[in-house]
């Protein structure tokens, strides 16, 4: 249950009365056993953020008067398996201190997932800081697994993708750094999965901090936006972002939709990728369907380098089952299979080209 408390702090060393100022602290601890099955090898884990993001934040928000309001959100990764922080980058390139390739598990508690100030109102939300990109959120808003565990699409795509090897041209493709976000018709203070009924929009750039005379000044430099429409039981949105690199160019186009039957949730995502001349292409066809005190979740995916032809295709499927307002125990399985080159491996093992390869979690989530 989240808590919202009174700023007690703050006025007893301002001496200065904030009535509608708050704090809600809020936080996610979800741990599964994991196996991955692989022709090279399999391997058996105990890891965090099976079907939910393991993580602490604290958020704020105080009425400036006449509609307007000014926020902060402080949201801290966990890996809560080994009791590490999550891994960030300072200016979305691998050479920013602290990349996440190079810094989990040796750093402390960092506000990696979101760290912003923002002012609202009737104009929208204008946000500053280190946020999620725009062209994210159609990867996990549409997908039954969201972007973690096993039966997520987001593993095959990190895993086959174009840039899923090449140290910081991926950076964005989560969350940028230095970024200038606006949101259109979104809930207040909320991510940019939460607009509202109609037409939601945001905009967003985001800086790699380069000098002016540097052969590199526009790594790491970028924009991204989402348009989105809501309309009862339809969602639909399509995203895209591009971060530049000399090396080449990082673009993402993305078309995600929903349509909620009631006795069940229908899903489907178009993903098109480019890095230089290297692109690619995937798709996604899910369900969601409520049954009894859980939910059964199930997808098919495949992605395909358009240049090497290497491809992927998934099958995943799922149960979460609700113990309790705050807490759920899930079972996930999935397997892939493997063509042209192609090798993605599940749950941290190792593949052969053209195999397949399967994989499970296990485990429970609980969030105050």
């Amino acid at each position: 249950m989240k808590k919202s408390l009174i700023a007690l702090a703050v006025l007893a060393a301002s001496g200065t009365s904030f009535a509608q100022s708050s704090v809600t602290i809020w936080g996610v601890v979800d741990a599964a056993v994991s196996r991955g099955n692989g022709d090279v090898n399999s391997v058996t884990r105990l890891v965090g953020s099976g079907i939910s993001s393991s993580q602490l934040g604290f958020r704020g928000t105080e009425d400036l008067g006449g509609g307007m309001k000014a926020n902060f959100w402080l949201e801290a990764g966990l890996q809560n398996d080994n009791g590490a922080g999550g891994g960030t980058t300072t200016n979305n390139q691998a050479s920013g201190a602290g990349t996440a390739s190079t810094a989990l598990g040796s750093q402390g508690l960092t506000f990696n997932r979101r760290s912003t100030v923002s002012l609202t109102g009737g104009f929208g939300e204008i946000r500053l800081g280190r946020d999620y990109t725009p062209h994210f959120w159609n990867w996990t808003v549409y997908d039954p697994f969201g972007t973690n565990g096993v039966g997520t699409n987001r593993a095959m795509l990190s895993s086959v993708a174009l840039g899923g090897t090449t140290a910081g041209t991926t950076g964005t493709a989560v969350r940028a750094s230095n970024s200038v976000t606006y949101l259109y018709n979104h809930a207040a203070n909320a991510t940019s999965t939460g607009g509202q009924q109609g037409l939601h929009a945001a905009v967003q750039m985001y800086y790699g901090e380069n000098l002016s005379n540097s052969a590199t000044k526009k790594d790491g430099d970028g924009s991204g936006i989402r348009v989105g429409y809501n309309a009862g039981p339809l969602s639909a949105a399509v995203g895209y972002g591009q971060t530049k690199f000399a090396a080449g160019n990082m673009t993402m186009t993305n078309f995600g939709a929903a349509y909620d039957l009631g006795v069940a949730r229908l899903m489907a995502q178009i993903t098109k990728d480019q890095l230089g001349t290297v692109k690619g292409e995937g798709l996604l066809l899910g369900v969601t369907a409520p049954v009894g005190a859980g939910l059964v979740r199930a997808s098919f995916s495949s992605y395909e380098n358009m240049n090497t032809k290497a491809a992927t295709d998934q099958f995943a499927i799922g149960y979460v089952h609700n113990l309790s307002k705050r807490t759920r125990a899930y079972v996930t399985y999935a397997t892939v299979d493997n063509g042209n080159g192609a090798a993605v491996a599940l749950g941290g093992s190792t593949g052969v080209a053209n195999k397949a390869s399967s994989g499970f979690d296990i485990g429970i989530t609980h969030s105050f």
